[in-house]
């Protein structure tokens, strides 16, 4: 069984900025796969459903996006999932363009505040993680004000695509593994 986790921060006043894209690439999931919701466990909205072959559970922390970390280790403890073989983390990334799109299996938190909170719980880096351009911090703003702003009209469309690609790739880690979804999404759109 696989763990699928979308960051974000929880509330309407979040929806469509660039910190909740994790939360918008699992609402993709779920609508693609018709995962049925089972409700709130552990400080986390979750539903389990199929996903191809596997059977999956996909999350979204109720908790802001820097405690993202309790509900994420709570749910592999209580379902017996092993975060270095089946966890897959979906989140912002400001060092990517908007648009693009990355998968690691393992890596450092990268200044991401909901990694490094994932990282400190779970107490390993080895999992696998596909990251969603939201572009890079203007000058002058504020990095807080910046993530949980809303992308302008021109850039909506291509971030839209982003997510649509970002669960394209997990669909592809399921299927055929992390390399394989590397080496099809690990370029530059």
């Amino acid at each position: 069984m696989y763990l699928i986790a979308g960051l974000g921060n929880p509330g309407r006043k979040y929806e469509g900025t660039r910190h909740n894209m994790g939360f918008d690439a699992v609402d993709v999931l779920i609508d693609r796969h018709r995962i049925l919701g089972a409700g709130v466990k552990f400080d986390a909205m979750y539903g389990k459903g199929r996903i191809g072959a596997d059977h999956a559970i996909l999350l979204k922390p109720l908790l802001y996006m820097n405690l993202s970390g309790a509900p994420i280790r709570a749910m592999c403890d209580y379902y017996k999932i092993d975060p270095e073989e089946e966890l897959i983390v979906l989140y912002d990334d400001i060092d990517l363009s908007p648009g693009q799109i990355r998968i690691r299996k393992k890596g450092s938190a990268g200044g991401h505040n909901g990694m490094k909170d994932i990282i400190r719980h779970l107490g390993t880096q080895n999992f696998a993680r596909v990251k969603i351009g939201v572009g890079e911090k203007p000058s002058g703003w504020d990095l807080a004000d910046y993530v949980l702003s809303r992308f302008p009209a021109e850039e909506r469309e291509n971030v839209d695509q982003a997510i649509e690609r970002a669960a394209d790739a997990v669909e592809l880690i399921l299927k055929d593994g992390a390399d394989a979804a590397m080496n099809q999404y690990n370029r530059k759109s």
